[in-house]
């Protein structure tokens, strides 16, 4: 296997502020999370701003904007409240997502191609502000046509569905799932768009996308978290780190 460039790894922070919001108060602080996550080997934090503020607050972002020295993904929905936020920060890459407000998770993804004229003058005070717009779809060419019509730079593809069924132990629809990413990939890169990969990913599953020569970055934050209460955040993003560039590297990770 040939060698594939460095993957770029971002840790998504939101679930530092679930904590601590469980509970009232300021700790454990995400900005603090935001530091560790760079000391380990982070390439870029990500943060959601939902629009109920159920974990992410506006002060956590202008704390990020303040303090990081990596890039900030500002994730958030199309709306006016969430654009004037972006445009106030001027974050280095801003992500469109699908936001209900009774969903635990984001649920599958943006739908581009029913939305273009919307959302291709939402997204141009943006690119014209020098950020970079991401927009999170899942892998269906109609999306990815879309997202690339509307002046989108960046495509991150929703990877919860394969993640969810390698979990419940289908493995072949796991694996029809990841050739369907893979596609996506391959059609998005010809297209001219960056590609990225992100949701509900794990050791395993992050290093079985990695290997996709098209995708450049992936976005991982829930499993960290989760893994940190046994090993610490920065052990638990130091060892993401070597599963994957392994994975990029056609090496073994064990």
């Amino acid at each position: 296997m040939t060698p594939l460039g460095r993957l770029r790894l971002g840790i998504n922070i939101d679930h530092v502020a679930t904590i601590r919001n469980a509970r009232g108060g300021a700790l454990p602080d995400p900005l603090r999370a935001a530091f560790l996550a760079e000391a380990a080997g982070a390439d870029g934090i990500t943060a959601h701003l939902r629009e109920d503020r159920r974990h992410i607050r506006d002060s956590d972002i202008e704390a990020l904007v303040a303090g990081i020295s990596v890039p900030l993904n500002f994730e958030c929905a199309a709306t006016s409240e969430m654009q004037a936020i972006a445009l106030r920060h001027k974050p280095h890459a801003i992500c469109l997502v699908p936001e209900k407000r009774e969903e635990r998770t984001t649920e599958g993804g943006l739908d581009v191609a029913g939305d273009e004229t919307r959302l291709a003058a939402f997204i141009a005070p943006l690119r014209d502000a020098g950020c970079r717009v991401s927009m999170f779809i899942g892998h269906e060419a109609r999306q990815i046509e879309a997202s690339a019509k509307i002046g989108a730079a960046v495509v991150e593809l929703h990877t919860g569905r394969y993640c969810d069924l390698i979990a419940e132990g289908q493995t072949d629809a796991a694996a029809a799932e990841l050739e369907a990413l893979r596609l996506g990939a391959t059609h998005a890169h010809s297209l001219g768009l960056e590609v990225h990969m992100g949701h509900g990913l794990d050791f395993e599953t992050a290093t079985h996308v990695a290997v996709f020569p098209e995708v450049v970055e992936l976005n991982i934050g829930h499993f960290l978290i989760g893994e940190a209460v046994f090993r610490g955040l920065g052990p638990a993003i130091e060892e993401m780190r070597r599963r994957i560039d392994c994975a990029r590297n056609g090496t073994q990770s064990a």
